[in-house]
Formats: structure tokens, sequence, C-alpha cells
């Protein structure tokens, strides 16, 4: 790569090339990976001062809501509604992490004095507390280009946890990145941190992008994206001669399963939460349903109609990108070709106005025994795009839930009244052993950033099931633990003295 090379964002409302931005160099990479090794090693990011950063990152955000929406709208095509509230999930989850270093909590304190008389053997004087785990590289969003990307979750929650952070942004929107990148570089200043505590890379290139992942001083890797980039990391940093965990947010399906019983007493409203979750920000959500599961026969069929009227009624809103467009044209071409006796089509939306990068909104249908038969149709579809798939009994449907890989959501349509309990409860396990947060009655679109929340799943879903992207459990992510046996209290960090 040369000092000359540029990003440039396309506008997906017209398909219009925008304003240019100068990638980052090999030489750039490197300054940034030594002034984060040294950040990482500075007194000064280890106290208070933490806290009152992430706080006018929050502040800043919030301030200049204006300006970071009338950017990230022309480069993302997002509405102005949908980034408004972006912008406020962002600065709030920053809080929500200030508010946690504060109280102390996540160093997760365990103290066990020394006990003589304990069996089988004595126990010594133990004390655990968890302490940063080094610089980390965060990959940010294509689709959430403020709360997956530069000063999201990632990012908010290393911060948080004492880890610098070097941020490779999303080529899809390199002036928001910039933007963002600017306010948190004077955050940190303002409080008199070293400048490696945060560093933003831009750039499209792969080489550059593995060199991050594989320098020795990078820790730790936090990733939102497709299971090829996500997989292709992990394996990265899986080679390297000192291996290091990768946290990448992946592939799902998201599947609804919808009750006889339910759709009885509230079809139409099952028909219009999915059709929204679907076509809203044209599909391009994490946890948007990919596949709707209904009863074979008139109940079944009535829901699948409705939905398919819904989504056909819908707006068709513009793709991130020309390379989001392209994979969700080619995943309708392939349901397209897959025979009318094996998938059919129930509704579609209007045409994209010309120019416009936007794909028609689509619901197709199956039965759960070609689903089972074909794995290219359990497959994710970035996109306004969904699959109803039709199911026998309960046997049938189980069996098609078996043969899902993991996922990061999971949800049951049920009734109030006159639901099989049994039959409820069954598919609650089914699903439990496959996902990472269960929802009922609901859509699993909308990720509240909470202290209970749960944002993974099993592979595919994510590279590691047992953490969370979302809510203040991830800042565990990037804190490792440290157990002290028989230390003397002067040498004890401050949370372990007393």
């Amino acid at each position: 790569m040369t000092d000359s090379a540029t990003l440039t964002a396309v506008d997906p409302a017209t398909g219009a090339p925008g304003t240019s931005y100068p990638e980052t160099s090999g030489e750039e990479l490197e300054a940034l990976l030594a002034a984060a090794a040294a950040a990482a090693d500075d007194e000064r990011f280890r106290g208070e001062a933490r806290v009152a950063m992430l706080r006018s990152i929050a502040d800043k955000l919030r301030d200049r809501v204006d300006e970071i929406v009338a950017v990230c709208t022309a480069e993302t095509g997002l509405s102005e509604a949908r980034l408004r509230g972006e912008v406020e999930r962002t600065w709030r989850q920053v809080l929500l992490f200030a508010d946690l270093i504060e109280t102390g909590e996540h160093h997760e304190v365990i103290i066990e004095t020394a006990d003589p008389d304990y069996k089988p053997v004595p126990r010594p004087d133990l004390r655990r507390m968890t302490i940063p785990i080094g610089p980390v590289a965060v990959f940010a969003a294509s689709n959430f280009p403020l709360a997956f990307s530069v000063a999201g979750g990632d990012t908010a929650s290393a911060l948080a946890a004492g880890c610098p952070v070097v941020c490779k942004a999303h080529p899809g929107h390199p002036g928001t990145s910039a933007l963002v990148g600017s306010l948190i570089d004077e955050a940190v200043a303002e409080h008199d941190l070293p400048a490696g505590v945060f560093g933003l890379v831009q750039t499209a290139s792969v080489q550059l992008a593995t060199r991050l992942v594989c320098d020795d001083r990078i820790e730790a890797v936090g990733f939102t994206g497709s299971i090829a980039g996500g997989r292709a990391i992990f394996d990265a940093a899986a080679r390297r001669a000192r291996p290091i965990p990768v946290y990448a947010e992946m592939g799902s399906v998201n599947p609804v399963v919808v009750t006889a019983a339910a759709i009885r007493e509230r079809g139409d409203a099952i028909a219009d939460q999915l059709a929204g979750a679907v076509s809203q920000h044209a599909g391009q959500l994490c946890t948007k349903p990919g596949l709707v599961f209904v009863p074979k026969g008139a109940d079944g069929d009535s829901l699948a109609q409705s939905l398919g009227e819904r989504v056909s009624q819908s707006e068709t809103a513009p793709m991130l990108g020309p390379r989001l467009l392209h994979g969700a044209e080619a995943a309708v071409s392939e349901l397209e070709s897959a025979g009318s006796e094996r998938v059919q089509l129930l509704g579609r939306s209007a045409p994209a106005p010309e120019g416009a990068l936007a794909l028609p909104a689509a619901v197709f249908a199956t039965d759960a025994a070609e689903l089972r038969a074909d794995p290219s149709l359990r497959e994710e579809r970035f996109g306004p795009i969904t699959v109803v798939v039709r199911y026998a009994d309960l046997e049938d449907l189980l069996a098609t839930l078996h043969e899902l890989e993991g996922q990061l959501t999971g949800t049951i349509q049920l009734a109030d009244e006159g639901e099989d309990q049994d039959a409820a409860r069954a598919i609650a396990e089914a699903l439990i052993a496959r996902v990472g947060r269960l929802v009922i009655n609901g859509v699993p679109t909308g990720v509240v950033v909470s202290a209970a929340q749960f944002h993974g799943g099993p592979y595919p879903a994510t590279t590691a099931p047992t953490t969370t992207s979302v809510g203040t459990l991830a800042i565990r992510r990037f804190l490792r633990p440290v157990l002290f046996q028989n230390a003397p209290e002067w040498l004890l960090p401050e949370p372990l003295r007393g």
C-alpha cells in the first residue's frame, strides 16, 4: 500500500461517490501499535482518568449528533431517525461502562483468607481480581456504523477494561469513522492520557488488517461481520506463535417458531412484527429473522400469506454498499434457482429507484424436509430476505431445529391461552441448545444494552460462545484473572487489600 491510497464512500441512495479519505499506511500502523503498547504500561491509563475519558466521549457524541448523522446518512443510506437512535445508543453504552468501572465491580474481587483447618489441605490466603489483557484490535461493523463501530461496544468495553484500542474502521463509512475517531482522540487528550489509548486504522487492505491481527503487541481481537471475515481473523490469530483470543460475532439466521395456537390468537399482529423485522433497515441486522417456522395447514398458510403481503407492501430501502447488495442479490438468485417445487416466492416489495443500491424485500417458503436435506437453505442471507419453513408436526419441527448451527437468537411465538405447554417446552429446549438468547412473543431485532443482556451464541454465531458483545458483561472479554497467594498487603493491588 502507498501513502496515496484512499477510501471513497458511496451514497447508497443514489450510487454516487462521496468524499475520499486517506488510507492508513504500513508505517502509520506501526506507529499506532507502538503507541498502544506504550499506553498499556502507562500509569495514567490505570486510574480515575479513564472514567472521565469515557464520560467525555459520551458527551462529545451527544453534542455532535447533528454532524455525525449528516455524515453517516450520506455514507450509509440509513434514515436520520435510525442514526439518531444509534448515536444515543452509542453514547449511553459508553456511559454504562464508565459507571461500571467507577464502582470497581469489573475487578470481580474474591478474597479467601488463610484457613489452617480447611480440608483436605490447609488453605493459603487467596485473593483474585481481573486485570486488563493488553492492547486490543477492534474491527468495526458495516451494518451499525456507530453502535458497533469506532466508538461502539467493542471499543467502549476494551477502553473501560483499561486496554488500548487500535480500531480498524469499516471502509464503507470512512467519514463517519474519521469524525468519531477524532472525538475519541479529543477526549483522550483532554484528560492527559497517552495518545496510544486509541488509534484509528482506515484501510480496505486485507494484508494490513492481517498484519494488525498478527502483531505480537495485540492481545485480543473484537470483530463483527461475516462468517468468512471472522473465521479468517480467527485462523490468523490461531496461527500466531503466541495465539490470542478472537471475539467474533458472525452469522445467524435467528429462527422464529410460530405455533398454530399463536396464529389463531393473533396472526395479524405476528405478521406485522415479522414483516417489520425482515424489511426494516433493508434487513441488515444480525438478529433479522432468517427462518420462520409455521405449521402446515390453514393456520400456517394464513400467516405465510400475510407475511408475504406485508413485505410486498414494505418500502425498498438501500443496502449499505455494493458488496452487501451483490451478496443479497446472489442469495435471492440462489433461492429462485432452487425450483418452484422446492422453494416458492410469497412476496416481494417494489423495485428500488434507479441508481439506488437497494434490493426489494422478499419472502420465500419451503418445507422442513427440504431444509434438512439442503444445508444451503439454512445459511444466513444478509438483507431483506426471509424463508418460511412449513413443519408437519412437533417431531418434524424438532428434527429440523436439530440441524441448525449455532445462532444468536431463537424465538417462539406462543398463545396466551390454549397452548400445548409440553410442546412449547420441547421447542424451547431445542432452541436453547442452539442459541444465546431465547425470545418469547416478540422479534429478535432490537438488542437492549444492559447488564443482563447476552448477545452471543454457539459457533458460527460467534467464536466465543461464553461471551457477549453487548451489555456490561462484554468487558470480561478484555480482562484476565490474576490470583495473589500469601502476598503481603503492600504488594497487593488496592482492590485486594484489607
